[in-house]
């Protein structure tokens, strides 16, 4: 079996399917193969030569993509690199229309798939077609207008991962350079640069390239990415914490977890990579931190604790060891290939592993019994098992132990089990690091045994699961006497060998269970006698599992237990009688299984026993014809056809008593009987007639030897081995093959020969004759379909024109169809088409047999000898085990033997079920033309029946879609008048097609859209069509909905860069354009000729169609556009809609094209403001006010230029004198632009069209429409300025109409207007301006709630993407005064929202505007009005934007915070004078006279405010020094309760805090911020003491890792902590407290010896005696100093017992001796000690018994009286 191929072969095969070897006529397939990729090679090429892109070389590379399939990638490496180049060319064709390309593009994708196959020297590919393909489709300039149609981007994304390995070595720095200039961190383009990156970058060159490749960008994208979130060095820290953060855990008491603009939330993925790539190496950083990390969040893993980042937390659980298990696959077992080898100094060492694998092992104990369920623990222990055997398995044992034996948590077991089958493997394959790893297999399988049981589902199936799985890895032999027989075993050998003579009591026990489990499952018991016989859901898969369990443990035992289990099995079933539905079939399974095993030993027992019993009973004539048989005929009948699913050679030896048998029942009159012996006729002919394995042992050859010479011990757990695996395959023999065809003419040619005379009328038959005739003609060819050559007929001719030839391929699949006997597919075909005529017109309403029929067709179509539903279900069941199952680690296919045999089984289905590309034949034509009047016919069920069958059909065969559509066509033409209502429907459901399959309406084909689309349409106005019913309407929208989810841009014509001599294919191309052309007109006027007598529906769908029309490289006729421009004051809004895009669509089309040359700028080193650049930005002195200015200006209209660096080449616009011409004459114009132009200069028109513009659509939910925009940027555009005379009266009147859908009205045109004027010359931008800003004032004055948003997007859209010296006039007015107070504080709030939507668009190009804008704003920040505040703190979030540190940046000339901050701090002094709490006292009106500078400073405070909650979110870096200075103010005013009545200057404060406290530190920042913490905490408020502490809680879980990194700033949070202890203030005690036990929770404090000293030194603090004083005057007594000290030990130990919810530390139970000692002391003390007692009880309760352990016994005498209640009666 080793691989010596290449003598059938002439060249060395990259990487064929293994499995291929193994099929029992593998000698036939190298040649079989070799012809077919000759084949594919020639017509590919051929193809391409010719240009024939469809069929050609769309129906060639198919046929490739399959015979990858079939074979993998079975051609040399010249071949494999030639096919990705063409294919990589292919993708690349400019026009190729969508589909195609996606076809195309997932070959190559799978042609590129394994990388180790081709090196960087076999190919290099090119990265800029790629690039530009992915330009065009992903960032599309048309597609929004409506003139490309891509439904589904994504998998182009997927084409550049693979590619990028094979760009060449310059390919860095060229897309370095391009695009490098698109960089600037304010601009969305930076998403679009980094996405390009990300997929573009090649990474794996080869080290000493390695200056050619990541060394040109890994720090300048790294260092980007550090400060954008400012962080410092590169440090492995640094990447912990932001993980950390990432996880968006809850932390802290104030639970105000604020939304993060800015989530830092990256995704699980990406997270594990990173991780598992940085550990090891020689410093071990990342595993401390790993280690870390876990220690931190190990308690949100307890199953006690739910919420939405529990799925987050499971996914990096499972991912995180699946990903270390993949590297060190890659880094010790892989084969090597041309990628670079790992160097030994960063592989992973045997104690990096130990030390991962103990970091994870806690928390997933703890997720084995989470919420969201035990898979994704069992996934990650099976991967640290494969690593770590002996660390991962016990503790996994000692949870399963227990759960085995407890009645009371199932949820307990089912998981501790699904986690063992994880683990299974490794558990009893032992191997050097778990050697007793085998001893708990039995005791584990036999406590298993309860689990089957009858009442609780889940357990039942986890229980079948988990024995089925250990009992493969495992052979069930007794190996007891090989202890006397061998001395060579070692110690676990021998234990192991007395322990498997228990085996065969495992058997027997495990058949008393589903004996048990069977008999409580009977129908009578069950069911009352009304309700359904077939078996439920919960049944079927208790059956399932029963069954595949049963056969796995038969299979694996040796034939001693088997004997003795099948003497079992049948007294079982041979003693008792099952009715057949549910226990009759879960028994007839069990005895099947037991047959399949050793067939001959079974069937000696079962065939007698059967037939006897039924001939006795049959022996009375009577029985034959009774309608309800007897139950004991029955049961035997069913298990017989059971039984019969065997090896066919040993079914001959019984041949005559089975044919007896069916003679004598396929024509009992009851039908359960009749049934039953179908199926046994099912089985016989299907176990004689296929191929198939016949055993699944775990062991090749079985274990029948003598122990003294094998021992099956050393067989468990072992894979079997792919070179030698020995499968026994069935093949048919000539006595078999003569069996099957004996039966056939016995038993199917009466049959047929019946339904023949009946079809012709010569005969009678009852209904159920018929259908009894029909069931056995189904089983018939069910069972021998594999024996029948498919169906004759004459190809049809003339479907689709190719030069190409389209052959279809035929595999073999092990059968020579014998030419001598009768083709009974071919028979059987012919009746059924009589029999279908017959019925259909003398009785339609026989709906069973017509189901029958449709069964029979749809075989007769397709089937041989499998399905292939059933095989899909069987490929995921195999993947499912596999994973189940497999050893990531070693890799290299090593699975168990009966997985193998399996996979080798279904490569032999996958051969007989592959038929794609099969020519259609005339005898196809006629099925399909019979499934279509089924398809149509009376009967809802038997029309979707058809329908299914029609579906596939049509996807099997070529090109016969062509063929098929007139005819449904038929049934939708108005002019005939015979179709009825349910023919209607039927054509309709047959256009609309099956969610997975061919949908006839939108084929990509235009001969068949010419004809469906008008079809559809005009089927308005036929006779059956009644939009009365619902059923009709929902149709027809489904269908128009399809088409527009569906429809891709068809090509038209594919204009290639080959040039070649042939004329043909030059002809070819002339002709096609004509077609199309005339398609497009054809499909066009039909749509466009809409009547008015036609329902409104079918405008609509009609309106919808034409606009999938639009495209970008061809115009439409002239008829559509007056079509659609005549639409615009259409009277329904839908159609308005519709017709407003695709004007702006036909706008773009027409519109001409600009000039642009090529400048090269000065080349910068740095980003930011420099001197080359700045020539771009805003200065007032230098703007274009005149003529000559204006023209001599260049202006760069996107924003990005330049700031990051300068593009090689900088494309500008031409002069004015070069550019195409404006305002032309009508004469000049094209047909299309006159048709605008005349509507658009009519008056009459524009009212009607503005009047529909400005109605409401949906009240309150109507938006700025970006589709209006783009028709009047359009409109302005195209035509300059010649309708604006038309437009500006309208304008004038809607803008002082303060309605909102007037304004938006107004607003959409008036932003057209300033984009469109891009081109126009400077004295009509001129006077443009003169007339717009008067509006624009007005606009502003009269602005309401509603519109402000409009108002606001028609200002920035205006902006977008312009430079802003062309707009000068626009920002001067917004500039005038925003905030002067008329109109209100609500128009002074607009206005500067408008102001900032035109200035954030600019970016960094108008620092003169900013600065100006914040001068005027100074003075103002102590505005009284709360709306106006918090626009002026949004805008100075904009205003600040600009200033950020980046590296390689130079300072900005833009306005800096920390300028600012010193300013505003000097304003804010008065109130960190005083000491009296700060209250919000003033009063909200402008009151007279000079407030003082008090109340000045509240107000400006408020601002500040506004500002720094809005900056926290979206600027890029927080600028802790300068927010430093205003904490203490923070600490002062925010409030500590919870409490929403608190105004808004407390409110605002506490979310300050709560956002500052989630902000990022670097480690120098770390000793100011705790400066000035400490400084806060000596405060006299103790609000402030209070809110420290849960600042410090949020802020050192946010940056745990870069905290834990330096020692004096832990031992500084520490003391502080401590000291608050000790706070005169009990709140501030408590909440210390609190503090405390969650850094001992995450492991940022540890509880160490001097602590606890420290502590209980405290608690022993004397008190003073209690005087006998009054009772009254207790309570007035202050605490001493000393009580406060005693509390704070007090409170020290219950934070140290809190601090461990979920287990008992070593320290505990004598914290917890010392806290009793204190029960009863003082309050707060007592109220402190109960507490704390409580909520250990409370959290301790789930596992007492484990952690009763810790204690000793008097502890555990004190603790019981502490925790149990006292008793009310002592």
């Amino acid at each position: 079996m080793k691989k010596t191929q290449p003598d059938t072969l002439d060249f060395v095969p990259q990487k064929d399917i293994v499995y291929n070897k193994l099929l029992p006529y593998a000698d036939r397939l190298d040649a079989e193969s070799n012809d077919i990729l000759s084949k594919i090679k020639g017509n590919l090429g051929r193809a391409v030569q010719l240009r024939e892109i469809w069929p050609g070389v769309l129906f060639w590379t198919r046929k490739l993509s399959t015979y990858m399939r079939l074979y993998g990638r079975k051609f040399s490496k010249e071949d494999h690199v030639l096919f990705i180049k063409l294919l990589y060319e292919l993708v690349m064709i400019p026009k190729l229309e969508i589909s195609m390309m996606q076809g195309l593009a997932r070959l190559l994708i799978n042609l590129l798939k394994k990388r180790e196959l081709l090196s960087r020297e076999d190919l290099e590919l090119p990265w800029r077609p790629l690039y530009e393909l992915y330009d065009r489709i992903l960032f599309s300039k048309t597609e929004h207008l409506g003139l490309n149609w891509f439904p589904n981007k994504t998998l182009i994304l997927f084409l550049s991962l693979p590619s990028c390995r094979y760009f060449s070595e310059a390919a860095t720095q060229e897309m370095l350079d391009e695009w490098r200039p698109l960089l600037c961190p304010f601009d969305v383009t930076m998403q679009r640069a980094i996405s390009y990156f990300e997929l573009f970058l090649p990474t794996t060159l080869p080290p000493e390239l390695h200056h050619r490749g990541f060394k040109l960008w890994f720090d300048e994208l790294v260092s980007l990415w550090v400060s954008v979130q400012n962080l410092p060095s590169w440090e492995v820290v640094s990447i912990f914490t932001r993980i950390l953060r990432s996880l968006n855990l809850p932390v802290g008491t104030s639970q105000m977890i604020v939304p993060r603009y800015v989530t830092n939330a990256y995704d699980i993925s990406h997270v594990v990579l990173w991780v598992s790539a940085l550990l090891g190496g020689p410093s071990k950083q990342a595993q401390a931190q790993l280690s870390g990390l876990f220690n931190s969040i190990t308690s949100f893993f307890h199953p006690s604790n739910h919420g939405r980042w529990l799925m987050k937390l499971m996914k990096l659980l499972q991912r995180l060891p699946a990903s270390v298990v993949r590297r060190l696959h890659r880094e010790r077992y892989k084969k090597p290939t041309w990628l670079t080898p790992i160097p030994d100094s960063h592989k992973l060492t045997e104690e990096d592993i130990t030390d991962f694998v103990e970091s994870m092992m806690q928390p997933v104990l703890l997720a084995m019994f989470s919420k969201t369920g035990s898979l994704d623990a069992a996934q990650a222990l099976q991967n640290l098992a494969l690593m770590r055997p002996e660390l991962v398995i016990p503790p996994v044992l000692e949870k399963t132990y227990p759960a085995l034996e407890t009645l009371t948590e199932p949820h307990q077991l089912t998981a501790t089990l699904s986690c063992m089958i994880g683990v299974a493997r490794s558990l009893v394959s032992g191997g050097q690091r778990f050697p007793e790893g085998p001893t708990h297999m039995l005791p584990l399988l036999m406590r298993a045994l309860p689990g089957v049981d009858p009442n609780d589902f889940s357990k039942c199936m986890i229980t079948f699961q988990f024995i089925a799985t250990f009992v493969t890895l495992v052979p069930l032999v007794d190996c007891s006497s090989a202890l006397h027989e061998r001395t060579d075993l070692t110690e676990v050998e021998r234990e192991l060998c007395s322990a498997s003579a228990e085996f065969e009591d495992f058997v027997l026990q495990f058949m008393d269970r589903c004996f048990a489990l069977i008999d409580s499952s009977t129908l009578e018991q069950t069911r009352e006698e009304t309700e359904t016989e077939k078996m439920t859901h919960l049944e079927s898969l208790v059956e399932l599992g029963l069954s595949s369990t049963f056969s796995t443990i038969l299979t694996q035992c040796s034939l001693d237990i088997f004997k003795v289990a099948l003497e079992k099995v049948f007294n079982f079933a041979t003693t008792n009688i099952f009715e057949t539905r549910v226990a009759g079939r879960m028994v007839a399974d069990m005895c099947r299984a037991a047959a399949k095993c050793h067939p001959a030993e079974s069937l000696k027992v079962f065939v007698p026993h059967c037939c006897n019993a039924i001939n006795q009973i049959a022996v009375n004539e009577e029985v034959l014809n009774e309608e309800e048989l007897d139950k004991e005929f029955l049961w035997n009948l069913q298990l017989l056809s059971e039984v019969s699913r065997v090896d066919g050679d040993k079914i001959l030896p019984y041949r005559s008593e089975l044919v007896q048998i069916l003679q004598l029942t396929l024509h009992l009159k009851c039908k359960q009987g009749y049934t039953l012996a179908c199926n046994l006729l099912h089985h016989i002919l299907r176990s004689t007639a296929l191929i198939y394995p016949t055993e699944y042992c775990s062991v090749p050859g079985g274990f029948h030897q003598p122990t003294g010479d094998y021992l099956p011990i050393k067989d468990w757990g072992r894979p079997g081995d792919l070179w030698n695996l020995e499968i026994q395959w069935h093949v048919p023999s000539v006595e078999e093959i003569s069996l099957a065809f004996y039966l056939l003419d016995l038993i199917l040619q009466p049959e047929l020969q019946r339904l023949k005379r009946f079809a012709e009328g010569e005969q009678d038959m009852s209904r159920d004759d018929v259908l009894q005739s029909l069931t056995i003609v189904q089983h018939c060819l069910l069972g021998a379909g594999g024996l029948m050559p498919p169906l004759k007929g004459e190809p049809i001719p003339e479907l689709v024109h190719s030069m190409v030839n389209l052959d279809e391929t035929t595999l073999y699949t092990g059968m020579e169809y014998d030419k001598s006997r009768e083709n009974y597919r071919d028979a059987i075909c012919s009746v059924m088409k009589q029999l279908l005529q017959y019925i259909l017109e003398h009785s339609e309403d026989d709906t069973k047999s017509l189901f029958s029929i449709i069964k029979i067709i749809s075989d007769l179509l397709h089937f041989k000898g499998s399905h292939k539903h059933e095989f899909d279900s069987r490929w995921k069941s195999f993947n499912l085990v596999k994973k189940s199952m497999e050893n990531r680690l070693h890799g290299r296919k090593q699975h168990i033997r009966a997985l193998l045999i399996d996979r080798v089984m279904l490569q032999h289905e996958l051969r007989k079920l592959t038929v794609e590309g099969c020519q259609y034949r005339s005898i196809h034509q006629e099925l399909m033309r019979d499934l279509l009047r089924l398809s149509t016919s009376t009967y809802s069920q038997v029309r979707s029946k058809a329908q299914n069958v029609l579906f596939t059909a049509l996807g099997t065969y070529n090109f016969c879609c062509r063929d098929l559509i007139p005819h449904v066509l038929e049934f939708l033409n108005p002019d005939n008048s015979a179709v009825t209502q349910q023919q209607f429907k039927g054509a309709l459901y047959c256009l609309l097609g099956n969610h997975s399959g061919v949908c006839l309406a939108n084929l990509h084909d235009w001969e068949c859209i010419a004809l469906t689309w008008p079809a559809i349409v005009r089927s308005g106005l036929s006779s059956a069509m009644s939009l009365e019913k619902p059923s009709i309407v929902r149709l027809f929208d489904d269908l128009a909905d399809k088409i527009h989810r569906q429809y891709e841009t068809i090509g038209i014509d594919f204009s290639e860069h080959v040039s070649s001599e042939e004329e043909v294919a030059q002809g070819l191309k002339r002709q096609e354009l004509k077609n199309s052309e005339s398609c497009l007109l054809v499909t066009a006027s039909h749509c466009s000729f809409v009547s008015h007598s036609r329902p409104w529906k079918f405008e609509h769908i009609a309106i919808g169609f034409l606009s999938l029309l639009l495209r970008d490289d061809h115009q439409l006729p002239p008829a559509a556009v007056l079509f659609f421009v005549k639409s615009l004051n259409h009277e329904s809004l839908y159609v308005r809609k519709v017709a407003i895009s695709a004007v702006a669509g036909i706008m773009k089309q027409i519109k001409r094209p600009h000039k642009k040359v090529p400048v090269s700028p000065l080349d910068g080193t740095v980003a930011g403001d420099r001197a080359d650049n700045q020539w771009l930005q805003y200065n007032s002195s230098t703007l274009p006010r005149t003529h000559v200015d204006w023209d001599q200006c260049l202006f760069v209209e996107k924003t990005h230029w330049g700031y990051y660096c300068w593009p090689r080449n900088l494309m500008m616009y031409a002069p004015q004198e070069e550019q195409p011409t404006q305002n032309l004459a009508r004469e000049e114009m094209t047909e299309w632009e006159q048709i605008i132009f005349d509507h658009f200069s009519d008056p009459v028109f524009i009212n009607q069209f503005i009047e529909f513009l400005s109605l409401e659509d949906r009240k309150g939910k109507d938006k700025f429409s970006p589709r209006r925009f783009c028709l009047f940027k359009g409109l302005f555009r195209n035509f300059s300025d010649d309708f604006l005379p038309l437009f500006r009266p309208h304008m004038e009147r809607l803008v002082a109409d303060s309605h909102e859908s007037k304004q938006r009205c107004v607003a959409e045109i008036i932003s057209g207007l300033i984009r469109g004027s891009k081109h126009w010359s400077f004295s009509k931008v001129e006077s443009l301006w003169e007339l717009l800003c008067p509006l624009l004032r007005t606009a502003l004055s009269n602005i309401t709630i509603e519109t402000y948003a409009d108002w606001g997007t028609c200002i920035a859209t205006a902006c977008e993407s312009r430079d802003p010296r062309k707009l000068h006039w626009l920002f001067e007015m917004l500039m005038e005064s925003p905030v002067n107070g008329e109109g209100g504080s609500f128009v002074d709030a607009c206005r500067l929202y408008v102001l900032q939507g035109g200035l954030a668009q600019q970016e960094w190009r108008v620092p003169e505007l900013l600065h100006r804008l914040l001068q005027y704003l100074e003075p103002k920040l102590t505005q009284v009005y709360k709306n106006v505040r918090e626009r002026i703190g949004s805008v100075l979030t904009y205003i600040f934007m600009i200033d950020v540190n980046l590296p390689y940046t130079q300072p900005t000339t833009s306005p800096r915070i920390s300028d600012f901050t010193e300013r505003i701090l000097l304003r804010l002094k008065p109130l960190n004078e005083g000491d009296e709490e700060i209250q919000n006292h003033v009063i909200e009106e402008n009151e007279v006279g000079v407030q003082d500078e008090r109340t000045q400073a509240i107000k400006l405070l408020k601002t500040v405010l506004k500002w720094l909650i809005a900056s926290a979110g979206r600027s890029f870096s927080t600028a802790v020094s300068e927010q430093l200075q205003l904490l203490p103010l923070l600490f002062k005013i925010a409030p500590v309760e919870n409490d929403d009545s608190y105004d808004e200057l407390k409110r605002d404060a506490k979310t300050c805090l709560s956002l500052m406290s989630q902000g990022l530190l670097y480690t120098e920042q770390i000793p100011m911020v705790l400066s000035v913490l400490q400084e806060i905490a000596g405060s006299s408020s103790w609000h402030a003491r209070y809110t420290v502490l849960t600042y410090l809680q949020i802020m050192v879980f946010y940056n745990l890792f870069t905290f834990m990194s330096d020692q004096k700033a832990v031992n500084d949070v520490r003391a502080l902590v401590i000291k608050l202890l000790e706070d005169e203030q009990l709140e501030v005690r408590e909440m210390a407290a609190t503090t405390l036990s969650g850094f001992l929770q995450c492991n940022f404090l540890s509880m160490d010896a001097p602590m606890q000293a420290h502590f209980e030194a405290l608690c022993k603090t004397r008190l003073p005696k209690k005087r006998k004083r009054d009772l009254g005057s207790i309570v007035d007594t202050i605490p001493s100093a000393d009580l406060v000290r005693r509390h704070a030990g007090v409170l020290g130990l219950s934070a140290c017992i809190l601090s461990s919810p979920y287990d008992v530390p070593t320290w505990m139970p004598q914290l917890l001796m010392d806290l009793s000692a204190h029960l009863n002391d003082t309050q707060p003390i007592e109220m402190t000690v109960k507490k704390t007692l409580s909520n250990f009880r409370r959290t301790h309760h789930d596992n007492w018994q484990q952690h009763k352990q810790q204690f000793t016994d008097d502890q555990l005498l004190v603790l019981t009286d502490l925790l149990v209640s006292p008793c009310y009666y002592a």
